[in-house]
């Protein structure tokens, strides 16, 4: 049986204003440090949250450290809600995107990464790294790391959508490279 676990996933969103970062420190859900990024992000944190909010002074948001969709939207808005309600930002809407879905897959079987690399676009060198690399356009894009124990991590998606697709997509290469072995 196939396990999957999304373990990130990253959205941004934009306020359109200005935002002093420098006044936000006062409050106890929020990080801010001058000495990093030279003082131009602040960190969000909640005890409601997941996951943690960077706010730039430009009015950029990023949530990282959510498990869905749904998670990094909604702690965009509590990063926003708590924004307007401190006066820091007049109200607004806010469009999210989600940029980056990080997922780990385990296929519950031991992958031969010599013969996917032979057969695929994988790149294996076991004496740099343990796992093959293997990067795809189709069904999306996304950049995968292959096992040998049958897990993998998968980085790059924009919907969780995409996560069953490139399931199907590494299912298939291994059923095609074990079936070209003579189903060794």
């Amino acid at each position: 049986m196939i396990e999957t676990t999304i373990v990130n996933v990253v959205a941004t969103a934009a306020l359109h204003q200005k935002i002093d970062l420098y006044d936000l420190k006062k409050f106890r859900e929020i990080i801010h440090d001058p000495e990093i990024y030279g003082g131009r992000v602040a960190y969000f944190k909640s005890l409601k949250m997941k996951g943690k909010v960077s706010i730039f002074n430009s009015g950029k948001m990023i949530s990282i450290g959510t498990k869905s969709e749904k998670g990094a939207t909604h702690e965009l808005q509590m990063a926003k809600k708590f924004l307007i309600d401190k006066g820091f930002v007049k109200p607004t809407g806010l469009e999210c995107k989600i940029c980056n879905i990080v997922a780990t897959i385990d296929f519950g079987r031991r992958m031969n990464l010599e013969k996917l690399a032979e057969k695929y676009k994988i790149i294996y060198e076991p004496d740099q790294f343990p796992g093959g690399i293997l990067r795809i356009e189709e069904p999306c894009k996304a950049t995968i790391l292959i096992f040998a124990s049958g897990k993998t991590v998968v980085a790059g998606l924009t919907s969780q959508v995409q996560i069953k697709r490139v399931i199907q997509k590494i299912s298939n290469m291994i059923n095609s490279t074990i079936n070209s072995l003579g189903g060794h």
